[in-house]
């Protein structure tokens, strides 16, 4: 079939390599406009453009995808199906009505669960076990289509965001190879999302990133893996900020209170609701990311110090 791939971060990118080492021939990328990053805060184009451009395909870069000369190309292209995965924009349903074969987006969840913006922070803050990748027909309303096909994947105690989501980027990359293969052999069909179970999970705040040290240990982790490594956990220690790796909950040290610091000589303890956790990496403002024992050794903390 011909194809205009819609995506835009790195965790785009598997679908979009399975899709240009495949039969089918992709016609078009469309991604977001190029956005400022690093200290210059220059403009870069999206991982998925910059491997677009290599690969020599032509890049969309709409503004807003109702955007009409947009529209026109689209039309002019005329693919048979669209496939998604973390475009970034809301597609109108003028957009959604040209390929014959509608636009069939990769969602990281096992839908109707934490249908939005960030699944994968969601089912790790909660404490899921279980999570998965499904590919949908996208429909006007939010993450609401009909399902193609579904993958499970276990949820590890460590998991941060950053790595089960590029777990699920690759295993994903193929369930969406085989849905595309599937509709153009007309042998897959899609299936309703059940009412039952629905939830959602939109994007995370940097004001919700921020730890509540009065929670339980196992809720401080889950934070903190969640948030690894956007938009990042934090906390403040004399005012200034600290951004915090992942951390280790250590259920037999005896207990300190919430935000207590105990340095020790190759760690640093600090106290939540219930048990101590160890602190990871931490990166204090405009300093490098630098084991935690580095940093109390160049910060010379008070004992009566807390992280707030």
């Amino acid at each position: 079939m011909r194809l205009l791939f819609a995506g835009t971060p790195e965790v785009a990118l598997p679908a979009l390599d399975a899709f240009l080492a495949s039969e089918h021939e992709v016609v078009a990328v469309l991604t977001r406009p190029d956005a400022p990053s690093g200290r210059g805060r220059h403009l870069h184009p999206s991982p998925v453009a910059e491997r677009a451009e290599a690969e020599g395909i032509e890049v969309l870069k709409p503004p807003k995808p109702s955007d009409e000369t947009f529209k026109a190309r689209l039309r002019e292209l005329a693919p048979d199906c669209c496939p998604v995965v973390a475009y970034g924009g809301l597609l109108p349903q003028s957009v959604l009505d040209v390929p014959p074969q509608g636009w069939v987006n990769l969602h990281f969840s096992l839908l109707p669960a934490w249908r939005g913006a960030a699944p994968v922070q969601y089912a790790i803050r909660t404490g899921d076990d279980v999570t998965g990748a499904s590919t949908f027909r996208i429909v006007k309303e939010l993450d609401a289509g009909p399902v193609f096909g579904v993958l499970t994947e276990p949820i590890h105690p460590t998991d941060t965001a950053g790595e089960l989501l590029d777990r699920l980027a690759v295993s994903g990359a193929k369930l969406l190879l085989d849905t595309i293969d599937g509709i153009a052999a007309g042998t897959l069909e899609a299936r309703p999302q059940p009412v039952e179970g629905m939830t959602y999970a939109p994007k995370l705040t940097v004001e919700e990133s921020r730890v509540d040290w009065s929670q339980p240990a196992f809720a401080v982790d889950r934070l903190i893996r969640s948030c690894t490594p956007a938009p990042g956990a934090w906390t403040t220690i004399h005012g200034e900020r600290l951004k915090l790796g992942p951390v280790l909950v250590q259920p037999d040290e005896p207990q300190l209170a919430p935000g207590e610091l105990s340095v020790q000589k190759s760690r640093v303890l600090v106290g939540t609701g219930t048990t101590p956790v160890q602190l990871g990496d931490v990166q204090p403002l405009g300093k490098r990311l630098m084991p935690a024992s580095d940093w109390t050794r160049g910060h010379r903390l008070d004992p009566s110090d807390r992280l707030e």
